[in-house]
């Protein structure tokens, strides 16, 4: 079932998929995805943790020790625990990000819910995120799984995607815009 419904090719991909049907198998999708965004919100809010899991630098043994550390601070157990240990082990924490978006591809198409990622210039509010939910319910026939980010440098607004479509209202898109009307008028 669970096969199927692999979004992300290749590395990502594969380690996805198995993740997903072993949090089914178990009954413990809820845990890991909670877990998961727990994960994927300290990778973007510590810039240590980031260069961690990117850098080729580090040892396998390195990666795993100071991820053990992190996930215990995290409060990560279980599935979870087990499962980014051995994305580690085996080299591959580099791709962890990829392989959070595509289980939560694939927990949302099991809901029958749709993803959308949002960029936001700051954190959006629970109020701002609920409106968002229920914008994009009405416009999509569908409950809407939100995947926020943080992108300062949009000074303002949003950048949203669902699928292969994609709705930019951001400040820093609207002033390049002004700035190549102004340069065709002048």
């Amino acid at each position: 079932m669970a096969g199927e419904e692999q979004t992300v090719s290749g590395v990502a991909g594969r380690y996805a998929t198995a993740l997903f049907e072993l949090a089914l198998e178990g009954n413990a999708l809820e845990q890991v995805a909670a877990d998961l965004t727990r994960f994927n919100e300290a990778l973007d809010a510590v810039p240590d943790l980031a260069r961690l899991v990117k850098s080729p630098v580090f040892t396998a043994e390195e990666q795993s020790r100071a991820l053990a550390a992190i996930l215990g601070k995290l409060k990560i157990e279980g599935l979870t625990r087990n499962f980014l240990l051995l994305v580690a082990k085996n080299r591959r924490l580099f791709a962890s990000p990829d392989m959070i978006r595509a289980f939560r591809a694939m927990l949302a198409r099991y809901r029958g819910e749709t993803s959308a990622m949002v960029t936001a210039a700051s954190k959006l509010t629970e109020a701002q995120a609920t409106a968002l939910k229920q914008a994009l319910k009405a416009a999509l026939g569908k409950e809407v799984m939100l995947e926020e980010r943080v992108d300062p440098s949009l000074l303002g607004g949003l950048v949203v995607k669902v699928g292969s479509r994609m709705v930019d209202t951001s400040l820093r898109t609207k002033l390049k815009s002004l700035k190549v009307a102004m340069k065709e008028v002048g």
